[in-house]
């Protein structure tokens, strides 16, 4: 059983940045689709982006295109976003998710799920 664990969340002024890191317990990432969500309060999880098996594909949404950045590190068993010129409206609570057949946008599908970690960005 895959336990996902999210860290690096907090405060942060827009325009900023943030790292935030899923560490992965009970089995290795490495054959997994690994993906990022988030919520914000009264929201669904929104798809943020997802990044394959082998690391080479990577998929964003359109709200954080060329501002996020998916990585995977095989030796360490973490997936991390890289948030950069953050905005308000990033402000939400951060998931990791893993499925081993496929990335999908639909957070419900994906077997592994985190807890999330809060990222809040003042005005």
């Amino acid at each position: 059983q895959v336990q996902l664990v999210e860290s690096g969340g907090g405060l942060v002024q827009a325009g900023g940045s943030l790292r935030l890191s899923c560490a992965a317990s009970g089995g290795s990432l490495r054959s997994y689709f690994l993906a990022w969500f988030r919520q914000a309060p009264g929201k669904e999880h929104e798809f943020v982006g997802a990044i394959g098996w082998m690391g080479g594909s990577t998929y964003y949404a359109s709200s954080v295109k060329g501002r996020f950045t998916i990585s995977r590190e095989y030796t360490e068993n973490t997936v991390n976003l890289q948030m950069n010129s953050l905005k308000p409206e990033d402000t939400a609570v951060y998931y990791c998710a893993a499925d081993a057949r496929r990335a999908t946008t639909v957070w419900v599908e994906y077997e592994y799920r985190g807890r999330g970690t809060q990222v809040t960005v003042s005005s």
